[in-house]
């Protein structure tokens, strides 16, 4: 992130939270845009896990918080997904080979560089990291994940990464009061506010938490996972489950959501539960994995959303709604190519209701479909219907696109599937902050 760059804070929605930190979320999501409370408490974490972020000079910016560290007390089983970029950053190569074990106990993230394309050097100072926060925290090899964010073709500058590392090392062993709100912060690169979710689950007499965070702002458009996530919790489940559970949460969060087309080579989550929480082991299996695939969707929801709001550049979310698809891939492929039209980007941010845009982009969709039964919605203001221009206000309609969350549907008429995907618009922002984002 270049310091010279004025980032404009995005419009970002208040979410209904209460005083410990959990979203309560509506029966549909469709309408619901979740942000992140103010304050990001240590009591918001599940039990036994502990977060921490440093200020160690790796980032350019001078002061800004640049390395983290999530800690589990205990064992926990983990899980993680990647970029599917063929340009994988040294980092995830690291973390795709440990994660495999099922077991995790630390995520130690920086900021700042992203060690991709840095060749054995890159990949040797990715296992330098593991190496050394093993050695110092007492822990197996394979318990430490890494990941990173910043400029692509930089070094990980070793000297200050020991020293931010010895500093949170030095928080864990003396116990040190949880900072999950620094270590938020220490992953931001372009991000204008912090992204965390919370989820509870309750089943009988057993409580247990969910947290999650995120960093994301540009180069945004994920095909397995995240920009940057770690989820949290003190349920126990096996990394089998929890490997399934992390899958399908991304599929309909994370994988539906795009700022600008551009998928990263640092794109990683990890999922690890420790099982602090008591109570668990005496839930019905399916009934736990129910509830808490319903906990990790809403953590993963409204993650991704929160990343849409805060796009580099971003005066609105929008939300794509594609309905009466044949198929949930059809409905998909569709909400990603009107998601990625600079043309209909564009045409969001300048609150322009040229529906036009959207029927071009279904068009070189690739998804067979007939215009002349296409109806297009900018909220509940019908702009064409079977496939041509519908009788409207065009004052009503920019009315409707200048609120800051945007919802534009798209039926096909054609079967029963319904998608949802999250952008936001295009500004000049966007144009300036990524122009000069290295010099």
């Amino acid at each position: 992130m270049n310091p010279k760059v004025s980032r404009p804070r995005s419009v970002v929605p208040t979410a209904v939270i209460n005083k410990e930190g959990v979203f309560r979320f509506a029966e549909s999501s469709a309408e619901t845009f979740l942000s992140v409370a103010d304050d990001i408490l240590p009591s918001h974490l599940p039990a036994g896990f502990r977060a921490y972020g440093v200020s160690c000079g790796i980032s350019s910016i001078r002061g800004k918080k640049d390395l983290a560290l999530f800690y589990s007390d205990k064992p926990a089983t983990a899980a993680g997904l990647f970029t599917t970029n063929q340009v994988k950053a040294a980092p995830v190569l690291v973390s795709s080979e440990h994660v495999r074990s099922g077991r995790a106990r630390a995520v130690v993230i920086n900021s700042g560089c992203a060690n991709a394309c840095t060749g054995r050097r890159g990949l040797s100072d990715a296992r330098w990291t593991v190496r050394y926060a093993s050695s110092r925290l007492g822990l197996p090899l394979k318990s430490v994940l890494v990941s990173s964010t910043g400029i692509i073709g930089e070094y990980l500058p070793r000297p200050p990464l020991k020293r931010g590392l010895d500093e949170l090392i030095r928080k864990v062993d003396r116990g040190a009061t949880p900072s999950p709100a620094d270590a938020v912060r220490a992953i931001m690169t372009t991000d204008t506010r912090p992204k965390t979710s919370c989820a509870t689950v309750k089943i009988g007499r057993s409580v247990g938490r969910l947290w999650g965070c995120a960093k994301g702002a540009g180069m945004i458009h994920p095909n397995m996972a995240t920009m940057l996530s770690v989820i949290l919790t003190d349920i126990l489940l096996p990394a089998p489950a929890i490997r399934a559970a992390l899958r399908q949460a991304v599929r309909s969060s994370f994988n539906r959501v795009s700022v600008d087309g551009d998928t990263s080579t640092n794109d990683s989550i990890f999922l690890l539960a420790n099982g602090a929480a008591d109570g668990f082991d005496k839930v019905p299996g399916p009934l736990l994995a129910r509830r808490f695939q319903e906990a990790l969707d809403q953590v993963c929801l409204s993650l991704s959303r929160q990343i849409a709001a805060d796009g580099e550049g971003a005066t609105r979310t929008v939300i794509v709604r594609v309905r009466g698809a044949r198929t949930e891939d059809q409905a998909r492929r569709i909400g990603a190519v009107i998601s990625t039209s600079p043309l209909f980007k564009t045409a969001m941010h300048g609150s322009d209701p040229n529906w036009g845009r959207i029927m071009a982009a279904l068009g070189r969709s690739g998804v067979p479909f007939r215009p002349s039964k296409v109806d297009i919605s900018f909220g509940n203001l019908k702009v064409c219907r079977s496939g041509q221009k519908a009788a409207f206000s065009e004052k009503r309609a920019h009315g409707i696109l200048s609120r800051p969350h945007v919802v534009v549907t798209v039926h096909l008429h054609q079967g029963s599937r319904v998608v949802e995907y999250a952008t936001c618009d295009f500004s000049r922002d966007y144009i300036d902050i990524n122009a000069d984002y290295h010099t």
